[in-house]
C-alpha cells in the first residue's frame, strides 16, 4: 500500500484516503506538490536575457531562516552597545580583518573570506512568510497576504521557470524542503508559489518526518532548545510491496477520479497527479532524495536534524540537475527564529549551532565537488529583530533592518556590504530591500531584473518591484 506522511486522513472533498488510494490517485495525497508538472509548458513569450552575459549561477540554494533571525545576534553585533541592547554574546574575529561575528559562529567565522555578508536589508514586510523575500514585493499585509492567494505576485523560481530558465525534465525545477511553509501548522503561508502564473510554477514540497514523537498541535515547547528536531525530508514512500511497475500502471485508473476532481479544481488536480506519478516513477528523482547513500561523516557534518538533512539533500538535487532549491526552517515544537522569549538560550543551544554547521558544511562540500562557482547559496529571513531586548530575554519583530548571507553562483567572496548605526536598527550605508535581494537573484541566473509579467489581470508587473542588483556583492 502506498503511504503518505504528515497530511490528514481525509482529502477536504470528504474522500478518505483509503478510497483514493484503491482508485490509484495520487493527487488528492500530495497537495504539496501543487503545480508543478516535470515538463512545464513554455511561457508567453522568450525569456528577458540579460545581454551578451551568460549567467554565472546554474542553480540558486535559498535557506530561508523562518520567523526572523536576530541580525545584531549573528553578523551585525554591537558589543559597544548599552545594556539591554548588545545582548549576551561576544564576538569572535572572522577570516576578514576586522570583521566579528558572534561567538556562536566559529565555523562561519573561520569561512567568512569564502561569503559576502549583507548587514543592510531593510523592508516594510513585518509578517512571518517568505512572501517578500521569494517575491521582492514587500508591500503585502497579513489581513490578505499571510496566507497564499493564487493572485500573489510569483516567487523567483516560479518567474524564472515561466521564462523557460530552470525548468525540469526527468526532475523538478524546482522544488521546497522539508515541506511547504506552514506544513507544522496546517496552513500554507505565502511566498514559494506561482501566484498569478498560474500552479504549474510552484514548486514540487518534500514530505517532513515526525519530530522525535514531540506534539505539533500547540505552542508547547516553542521557546525551549532542548527538544530535538530529527528526522529528513523525503519523497512518498511505496510500502506493502508495490512494485514501480504496478504504480505505473495505476496511473490509467486515475482517470475514472477526474470526473470528480472537475467539481474542485481539474486543472490543478491533473497537474498534482503528474507530479505526484512522475516524481514516484522517476529513478532520478528517487535517487537523489536517498540520502541514505552520501557517507555518513558527512551526514553528521551537515548535522543529523532536519533542517541539517534538508542542507545536505538541497546539494544532492542541485547535483542532480533541480535548479532551484529552497529551505524553509519551520517546525513546532521550536525549529523557527521568532525568538520573542528566551532569545539567547535559543541562538545559543539550538538556532545558531545549525546556522553554523549547515552551511559552512554546504559551502565546503560545494567548493570540494567543483559547484560553488555556479551555484549561488542565499540565507536570509523574514525579518531581523528588535535591538532592545524584551523583559522576556526575546527580541522582537524588526522588518527595518536584516541581513543575507550569499555564497557563489557570481557573487564576490569576502565582501560585507552595508552598515547600520551604533544599535543595529537602521540602515546607514547602501540600504538592500526585498527587491534588490530578488533582483541580485534573477541577474545572476540570467534574467533581466527589469523584465515584466502578466498578473491575474494581464497587466504587466515588474518581476522585481522595481528593486535593482546589489553590485557590492557581484563579481
Amino acid at each position: 500500500m502506498l503511504r503518505v506522511l504528515g497530511h490528514p486522513t481525509a482529502a477536504c472533498d470528504g474522500i478518505t484516503r483509503r478510497e483514493l488510494l484503491r482508485a490509484g490517485s495520487l493527487a488528492a495525497l500530495l497537495p504539496g506538490t501543487a503545480g508543478v508538472s516535470l515538463a512545464s509548458s513554455r511561457g508567453a513569450g522568450g525569456p528577458p536575457v540579460l545581454p551578451g552575459k551568460s549567467a554565472p549561477a546554474k542553480a540558486v540554494i535559498l535557506i530561508d531562516l523562518f520567523g526572523g533571525p536576530s541580525h545584531i545576534d549573528t553578523f551585525d553585533p554591537k558589543p559597544d552597545a548599552p545594556d539591554g541592547i548588545r545582548g549576551e554574546f561576544q564576538t569572535i574575529p572572522t577570516a576578514l580583518p576586522g570583521v566579528r561575528v558572534c561567538e556562536h559562529l566559529p565555523l562561519l567565522a573561520a569561512r567568512l573570506d569564502r561569503l559576502a555578508v549583507v548587514r543592510s536589508v531593510t523592508h516594510k514586510y513585518n509578517s512571518h512568510n517568505p512572501y517578500g523575500v521569494m517575491t521582492g514585493y514587500d508591500g503585502g499585509h497579513d489581513q490578505t497576504d499571510y496566507f497564499a492567494r493564487p493572485t500573489n505576485h510569483p516567487s523567483v523560481p516560479s518567474v524564472c521557470q515561466f521564462f523557460g530558465v530552470g525548468r525540469g525534465h526527468d526532475l523538478p525545477g524546482y522544488v521546497m524542503l522539508p515541506a511547504f511553509p506552514g506544513y507544522s501548522q496546517g496552513l500554507r503561508r505565502a511566498g514559494p508559489y506561482g501566484g498569478y502564473l498560474g500552479p504549474k510554477f510552484d514548486p514540487v514540497f518534500s514530505t517532513a518526518d515526525t519530530f522525535s514523537g514531540a506534539d505539533t498541535s500547540s505552542d508547547t515547547g516553542f521557546y525551549n532548545p532542548d527538544l530535538p528536531l530529527t528526522g529528513e525530508p523525503r519523497l512518498p514512500k511505496i510500502d506493502g510491496g508495490l512494485t514501480l511497475d504496478a504504480l505505473n500502471t495505476r496511473r490509467s485508473l486515475v482517470q475514472q477520479l477526474d470526473a470528480h476532481a472537475a467539481g474542485l479544481d481539474a486543472q490543478n488536480h491533473r497537474v498534482r497527479r503528474d507530479a505526484a506519478f512522475d516524481l514516484l516513477l522517476a529513478p532520478k528523482a528517487k535517487a537523489a532524495f536517498d540520502l541514505a547513500r552520501e557517507p555518513l561523516k558527512l551526514r553528521d557534518r551537515y548535522g543529523r536534524d532536519v533542517f541539517g538533512q534538508s542542507v545536505l539533500l538541497a546539494r544532492r538535487l542541485v547535483e542532480a540537475g533541480v535548479t532551484f532549491v529552497t529551505i524553509h526552517t519551520e517546525a513546532k515544537p521550536n525549529g523557527h527564529w521568532d525568538t520573542h522569549e528566551n532569545n539567547f538560550n535559543m541562538l545559543k543551544r539550538l538556532l545558531l549551532p545549525f546556522l553554523d554547521r549547515a552551511v559552512s558544511a554546504l559551502v565546503d562540500d560545494l567548493r570540494d565537488r567543483g559547484m560553488l562557482d555556479d551555484t549561488l547559496v542565499v540565507v536570509t529571513g523574514d525579518m531581523g529583530r528588535t535591538p532592545r531586548v524584551n523583559g522576556k530575554a526575546g527580541r522582537d519583530h524588526w522588518p527595518q533592518c536584516g541581513f543575507c548571507l550569499y555564497a557563489g553562483g557570481g557573487t564576490k567572496p569576502g565582501v560585507v556590504h552595508g552598515a547600520t548605526d551604533k544599535i543595529a536598527a537602521f540602515p546607514v550605508d547602501h540600504p538592500v530591500s526585498a527587491g534588490d535581494l530578488v533582483a541580485t537573484a534573477y541577474h545572476l541566473v540570467g534574467v533581466d531584473p527589469d523584465g515584466m509579467v502578466p498578473d491575474h489581470t494581464n497587466r504587466p508587473q515588474h518581476i522585481a518591484h522595481g528593486g535593482k542588483p546589489i553590485r557590492g556583492v557581484l563579481k
